[in-house]
């Protein structure tokens, strides 16, 4: 009876034994006897006690490590010291089991040395600009390399860059020059602008005063002569009018009159605007005055009265002319 529960209870130890549930993104490698048989995916599996053995338990998520500080000298002789992460993903467990004795590790180290040689291909300063260049590179390598790991390097990021403190100090004086530079660039521009803004203002201004100053000119001119055109008709019918006059019978006497009176008022309007004044050598004889206005008076009737006697003797000449004809 005991020998009886003693086997059962073994046959239930070794079945216990042989039941393996693997959890979801997980394979498991199975070996019998030493040797491959079996990769186990995800969900319930059942091996054979003492003959198969699960040799290597593989995770197919994603898995960020650190790749640790480390030195490496750039092109133009600058040490610098840079750490980062890569993301690595098992792509097949088999070769992950056999290829490489830890994929992991390999990859990391694989990382570190192809950094060394990508950043000893460039200067200083480029490897602060080319960051993306140097991650895809890295990347790159490492894919070409673990092909037969049965690993993938999704990426690569560098994490960060160290320069000595001397080269530090020099980045730092470097950075304030150029932006010392920059300010007094764009301080001698704002000075020049203005300058430039200042002389378009007075060139402006010079260019509309010498504009209103024609306009005003023009207009001037244009007032002046629309004036003395104006005084010219007004003189015209002026002319017009005495001449009209004169033509009449007593138009010669009106206008000997008219001379006398300013003869007289032209005296008198000189003595009242000046303390100098300039009279005839007879100016105590008025009757001498009136004798010498009436002479002229007398001297403008001649002359009408030899205009009408020589008008009246080219009449007579005309008719002479016209009766011999007939």
């Amino acid at each position: 009876m005991y020998f009886v529960f003693f086997v059962l209870l073994l046959a239930l130890i070794i079945a216990l034994l042989g039941i393996k549930i693997i959890a979801q993104q997980e394979v498991w490698i199975v070996e019998r006897f030493g040797k491959y048989n079996r990769s186990l995916n995800s969900g319930f599996h059942f091996i054979i006690p003492f003959m198969d053995v699960i040799a290597y338990k593989h995770t197919l998520k994603e898995r960020a490590i650190n790749v640790v500080e480390q030195s490496a000298i750039t092109k133009d002789n600058v040490t610098l010291l840079l750490d980062g992460i890569i993301y690595l993903r098992i792509t097949n467990p088999t070769d992950a089991s056999y290829g490489v004795e830890n994929p992991y590790f390999a990859v990391t180290q694989l990382a570190q040395t192809s950094m060394r040689s990508i950043i000893g291909k460039l200067t200083m300063d480029t490897t602060f600009e080319e960051r993306d260049v140097m991650n895809s590179q890295i990347v790159e390598i490492i894919n070409d390399a673990a092909k037969m790991w049965g690993i993938q390097c999704m990426r690569y990021e560098i994490r960060d860059i160290k320069p000595p403190e001397s080269i530090l100090k020099a980045m730092e004086v470097q950075v304030v020059a150029e932006r010392q530079k920059r300010a007094d660039i764009l301080q001698s521009e704002g000075k020049m602008q203005a300058a430039i803004n200042i002389a378009e203002g007075h060139k402006k201004e010079v260019i509309l005063n010498s504009e209103a100053d024609m306009i005003n000119k023009i207009n001037s001119a244009k007032g002046e002569s629309e004036a003395l055109e104006l005084v010219g008709v007004a003189t015209e019918r002026s002319i017009k009018s005495i001449a009209q006059a004169l033509k009449d019978d007593c138009g010669n006497e009106a206008a000997s009159l008219r001379i006398a009176s300013e003869y007289i008022n032209a005296f008198k309007e000189l003595a009242r605007t000046n303390n100098t004044l300039i009279i005839p050598a007879n100016s105590g004889d008025p009757g001498s005055m009136i004798a010498q206005i009436f002479g002229i008076y007398n001297k403008l009737q001649l002359n009408k009265d030899n205009h009408k006697y020589n008008e009246r003797k080219l009449d007579r000449q005309k008719s002479s002319t016209n009766l011999s004809k007939k």
